[in-house]
């Protein structure tokens, strides 16, 4: 974990279904915690699902994989997933490594819901800022 930061947390009260909000640093030592809710909504085989990131910090490659991996779960029984609010430091790790490219990414969950109908390079692709 860095220095100054708080961990990450799922945060337990949800503001929509099927979309958890983490915040916080999403790494190593939290990751299992966002794992587990991330397979107790992927059980209901929700036909949309995602993850708001407007108030996370930081993620390390244990938390990019437990997106990874929910997302291909997600994908496998024909739903589909996506990441929303990225601050400008998660955008540049998702950037950097290139996952932009695998994941759907909206700049918030209300651009994501509007789209979730939409099929396409638009819903696959960051939208500008």
């Amino acid at each position: 974990m860095r220095d100054n930061t708080s961990p990450a947390t799922p945060v337990l009260r949800q503001y929509r279904p099927n979309v958890l909000p983490l915040k916080g640093d999403i790494d190593l030592h939290v990751s299992p915690v966002v794992t587990e809710s991330l397979n107790a909504m992927i059980k209901k085989k929700p036909e949309l699902m995602g993850i708001d990131l407007s108030r996370a910090t930081y993620i390390d490659s244990a938390g990019i994989a437990a997106l990874i991996v929910a997302m291909q779960q997600v994908e496998a029984y024909g739903g589909k997933f996506f990441l929303a609010g990225l601050r400008e430091t998660l955008r540049l790790i998702f950037q950097t490594s290139r996952l932009e490219r695998v994941f759907r990414i909206f700049p918030d969950v209300d651009a994501a819901l509007a789209a979730s109908g939409k099929s396409g390079p638009a819903a696959r692709r960051v939208n500008a800022v």
